[in-house]
């Protein structure tokens, strides 16, 4: 399946597809999403949930909130690939879609796409 937004991207995952296309801007944040360590990617996913429970129960009103909550997350990815992640964890209703994401592996990164099998 061929992705270039955050929430096609959600929907492959969550639908199990085997091979994942990545596109555009979103695949430099999916990359930056997939190569974060072990133990930054702990504090990120706390800094992403909580920010995207704020998100999902003021639908979405509180985003502003979600935002300073999610500092944690932009001090692992960077603001693009938080923002991104976030978006994602949204679209999904749950953050359970990124640790989804991070068991994927990448069989073909170069300038124009990001390939990504299960």
């Amino acid at each position: 399946m061929r992705v270039r937004t955050e929430e096609e991207l959600a929907k492959a995952i969550e639908n199990g597809e085997d091979t994942i296309e990545i596109e555009g801007d979103l695949k430099e944040k999916t990359l930056k999403i997939k190569a974060t360590g072990k133990v930054a990617w702990i504090i990120a996913i706390g800094a992403i949930g909580v920010a995207v429970t704020i998100v999902i129960a003021t639908g979405g009103t509180g985003a502003p909130a979600s935002g300073i909550i999610g500092v944690g997350a932009v001090s692992v990815l960077g603001l693009p690939a938080a923002i991104s992640a976030v978006s994602i964890a949204v679209a999904a209703g749950g953050v359970g879609v990124l640790n989804k994401l991070r068991n994927y592996r990448i069989v073909k990164n170069n300038d124009n796409i990001l390939i990504l099998k299960k």
